[in-house]
């Protein structure tokens, strides 16, 4: 099996949530939140991390319009990375977060994690959903499932 580490990215305003997946690509997990300072600094942590991690693929998370229409933000994020792409080239897949934020944050306060702490790990948690929902459609597309075969699969499990 080939090794295909990827890392997910939450790029916001103020800050940029970055996930990493497992070297074989099954699990993501949230590794730190970088606070934005600059694009030249931005890009030098990431590019650090992708280092570090040998990160062989990004997936960055793109808010979309709730209509599927980019807006003010995506379009902030698409920028965001194609300077990241010119200075590490890697393989790259957009996906849809409209709502990954908001998962996160109902997740920790399931988990009755305080507000103050929330503030410091949702955005890295954001990531840790986006890149474990693409790693979950990729192994769908690799089992030649899609997500309402697993769904049906659960439901109604076989004996």
């Amino acid at each position: 099996m080939t090794e295909q580490r990827y890392m997910g990215l939450d790029v916001g305003e103020k800050t940029i949530g970055v996930a990493i997946s497992d070297p074989l690509g099954f699990t993501a997990q949230g590794i730190t939140v970088i606070a934005r300072q600059s694009l030249p600094k931005d890009l030098a942590l990431l590019k650090k991390i992708i280092a570090d991690y040998q990160v062989t693929a990004l997936v960055v998370g793109l808010p979309l319009s709730l209509n599927n229409t980019l807006g003010p933000q995506a379009e902030k994020v698409k920028y965001f990375v194609a300077k990241l792409q010119k200075e590490i080239p890697l393989p790259l897949e957009y996906a849809d977060e409209r709502f990954s934020t908001t998962l996160a944050e109902r997740t920790l306060i399931a988990a009755d994690v305080s507000r103050q702490k929330r503030r410091v790990v949702i955005d890295k948690m954001a990531a840790q959903i986006i890149l474990q929902s693409f790693l979950d459609r990729m192994a769908y597309r690799a089992k030649g499932q899609t997500k309402e075969d697993v769904s049906a699969t659960l439901t109604n499990p076989r004996p």
